[in-house]
């Protein structure tokens, strides 16, 4: 007999009902000292390979219970652009914050060079071979 098939972490959670805008990299990069944009990491705690200078480090897997509070604390500071849960925008009525996804994510950021991983605490390139 087999076993039933395992649940994804993700499957607990309400499905989104929204699509969050395109964030360019190049834009990111250009906007990561404005503090008006916070870019959320929403890997497992590791930062593997490094993480994008300036981020925030909320896993997947615990984003969606401490969304009030991040938006809370995004208010607070005037941040108007983040990677968030945007549903919880759109329920809120918020129309000042932006929710965004980073164009390629991670990957796409060390793909893009240099000039990106720069902007990276902890780059590890060997890490991200794997990737390629």
């Amino acid at each position: 007999m087999s076993e039933p098939p395992k649940a994804n972490w993700w499957d607990a959670f309400p499905a989104p009902r929204n699509t969050a805008a395109l964030l360019p990299r190049e834009t990111a990069l250009s906007s990561l000292s404005s503090g008006k944009l916070l870019l959320v990491d929403v890997r497992r705690t590791d930062f593997e390979g490094g993480t994008i200078k300036g981020s925030l480090n909320l896993p997947a897997h615990s984003f969606y219970l401490g969304r009030a509070v991040l938006h809370d604390l995004c208010k607070r500071a005037g941040i108007t652009q983040v990677a968030f849960y945007c549903d919880y925008l759109a329920d809120k009525g918020e129309v000042e914050m932006q929710s965004l996804t980073l164009v390629g994510g991670i990957k796409g950021w060390v793909k893009a060079g240099e000039e990106y991983t720069t902007n990276m605490h902890g780059f590890e390139p060997e890490y991200w071979k794997q990737f390629e």
